[in-house]
C-alpha cells in the first residue's frame, strides 16, 4: 500500500482485511507496519480494525486516502512502549 519512514527506518505498510463473522454487512481492515530491515525475529506491527466500510472496495480507497502523516501516527500508536 505504501512505504513511509519513522525514526530513521523505513516501514512497508499493507491492508489486512479483518474477519468478524458477527459483522455480515461490512469489510474491516487493519494496517500492517513491517520494517524494511527486519531482522528474523521481529515482527510486523498492526493497528486493530480501524477502516469499517460497507464494501469491500470502500475500505480499499479509505487506506489508499491515508497521508503518510496519518500513516506515520497510527505506526506510533502500534510500536510497544519503549523502556
Amino acid at each position: 500500500m505504501a512505504s513511509i519512514s519513522h525514526e530513521g527506518r523505513f516501514w512497508d505498510v499493507y491492508l489486512e482485511f479483518a474477519d468478524d463473522p458477527r459483522r455480515v454487512d461490512s469489510f474491516g481492515g487493519v494496517l500492517c507496519f513491517s520494517p524494511a530491515d527486519v531482522d528474523s525475529e521481529e515482527l510486523p506491527v498492526r493497528t486493530t480494525t480501524i477502516l469499517i466500510e460497507r464494501t469491500f472496495d470502500e475500505v480499499v480507497r479509505k487506506a489508499h486516502a491515508m497521508e503518510e502523516h496519518q500513516l506515520q501516527g497510527l505506526l506510533r500508536s502500534a510500536l510497544p512502549d519503549e523502556d
